[in-house]
């Protein structure tokens, strides 16, 4: 089951992103009853995510609304692009990759583990010290550019000779096990029964699961990957459910939420 703020940000991002509108707390209590959320549990975290500057306040007359923020509209447009534009599955790629490489001196602790971090989210996988690789193009120079480490790094595109063996490289580089471990979590729990019966709140478990199993997956070419690659019956599971939620929970949240 996904924490509390990762599922309010799914119905956020599902039902208030892009709108300009705000949330009614009460309709937000409401919906989290239906998560099995308590209330008192619901009003933390609605404090906890105003703090993170996830959500913003805003009263109208005796009644608190929630509305997103500019710092969560950006995380839930990126979430919105992984799940229904990149998707899980890579059956696409034109064989090229982005190199990466840096150099930074021994006490820049700091900095070494904040470009790894931005380097392993952008889906880049280390081959040997300084050097990473990712399948594609990837905006590496911006992920620098942000950290200040321009003069440190140096950024390649190329495709891997004949001697290169991609599958054993692809193995070295990631962690197949953990990737395909969360994919399969993924499949026990919706392959099958729903976990959940009431349609909003399975909607919302549904996506929030789905992107917490993709949203470190670096979309490796499928062709280089292990046979029967979990990611594949995921994402088709995944699609298939999401379609067939849409209409009862739209219906749903559209007579729950109290919007302004």
């Amino acid at each position: 089951m996904a924490q509390p703020q990762t599922l309010l940000l799914m119905l956020f991002g599902d039902f208030v992103l892009d709108r300009g509108v705000s949330v009614f707390s009460g309709s937000v209590i409401e919906v989290c009853a239906r998560l099995g959320i308590s209330e008192h549990a619901a009003r933390s975290t609605l404090t906890r995510m105003v703090n993170r500057d996830l959500l913003r306040r805003r009263r109208d007359g005796r009644r608190m609304y929630f509305g997103l923020t500019d710092r969560s509209t950006a995380i839930l447009r990126d979430g919105r692009t992984r799940i229904w534009e990149t998707g899980a599955v890579n059956d696409r790629w034109d064989g090229t990759w982005t190199l990466l490489s840096f150099s930074l001196p021994e006490s820049w602790q700091r900095q070494r583990h904040d470009l790894r971090s931005q380097l392993a989210w952008a889906g880049f996988g280390p081959i040997q010290g300084g050097l990473w690789i990712a399948p594609g193009e990837v905006g590496a120079q911006q992920i620098v550019g942000e950290l200040g480490l321009e003069a440190h790094a140096r950024v390649f595109h190329a495709r891997a000779g004949a001697l290169t063996d991609i599958e054993a490289m692809v193995r070295d580089a990631y962690d197949l096990d953990g990737l395909a471990g969360r994919y399969a979590e993924f499949l026990d729990r919706w392959d099958g029964p729903p976990p959940l019966t009431d349609p909003l709140a399975a909607r919302l478990s549904l996506i929030a699961e789905w992107l917490h199993a993709i949203r470190r997956d670096p979309r490796l070419p499928v062709e280089h990957l292990p046979p029967q690659w979990p990611a594949v019956r995921a994402q088709k599971v995944f699609r298939e459910l999401e379609t067939a939620s849409r209409p009862a929970a739209r219906a749903i949240a559209d007579d729950l939420l109290d919007v302004l």
